[in-house]
């Protein structure tokens, strides 16, 4: 099953999120199929920028999103 989910990125105490689409029995931080957006917590307010197009497509096809990505993108 394909999952809509965040990976870490940046250095220590400075995390960077990617939203990306995996496979769901992959690593938090494995491979993944497509990035489709990112997410900064460290910025004032908070970053988020989706492609909502391919978001969309994505969810069109079977993946699942993950509840922190539900909670980013609104939906």
């Amino acid at each position: 099953m394909t999952v809509i989910r965040l990976t870490r990125m940046g250095r220590k105490k400075q995390p960077f999120y990617r939203i990306v689409v995996t496979d769901s029995r992959k690593r938090r931080d494995g491979g993944s199929i497509e990035k489709i957006g990112y997410y900064n917590p460290m910025t004032t307010p908070s970053t988020i920028s989706i492609d909502e197009e391919r978001l969309n497509y994505w969810i069109s096809v079977g993946a699942q999103m993950s509840e922190r990505v539900k909670k980013l993108a609104g939906k």
